[in-house]
């Protein structure tokens, strides 16, 4: 039996996005989907660079499930894939100069623009409870 690259592909990552769309993150996967969203979402959002590496599924996505249990939270839940949406997160890390392209990450953004980024190298060296904790630090900062 032959099974395409794509359709492995897309049956290796579906688990890691239902980590984040199991939580109500609404997943972008065209640039035209992120432009709709992200530019005009009044309040706060929450952008994760979603990625099949380790440090994405043992650190990012459960310390973004652990900082969405915090009773301040963004007004909008967004995510994108890097490596398999990608005109999608090229268009997202449109928005979140002036850090580099980064998987994963995780941006905090009011009224469309960046008030708080999380880089790789911050999320690859902390547990998901220190990224939590970062997380609700800057939503009780920025999403009163």
């Amino acid at each position: 039996m032959s099974m395409s690259f794509e359709r492995y592909m897309l049956d290796m990552v579906q688990p890691m996005r239902d980590d984040l769309t199991r939580l109500g993150i609404e997943e972008l996967r065209t640039p035209e989907a992120v432009v709709e969203k992200l530019p005009d979402a009044k309040g706060t959002a929450l952008v994760v660079v979603n990625s099949v590496c380790g440090c994405a599924a043992g650190q990012c996505r459960p310390g973004v499930a652990e900082a969405l249990q915090n009773e301040i939270k963004p007004d909008h839940l967004f995510t994108v894939f890097a490596g398999q949406d990608k005109e999608a997160t090229a268009k997202a890390r449109e928005f979140f100069a002036p850090y580099p392209p980064s998987s994963p990450s995780i941006a905090l953004m009011k009224d469309g623009e960046l008030v708080h980024f999380i880089e790789r190298h911050q999320i690859e060296n902390r547990s998901a409870a220190e990224i939590a904790a970062d997380l609700t630090s800057a939503f009780e900062r920025f999403c009163r």
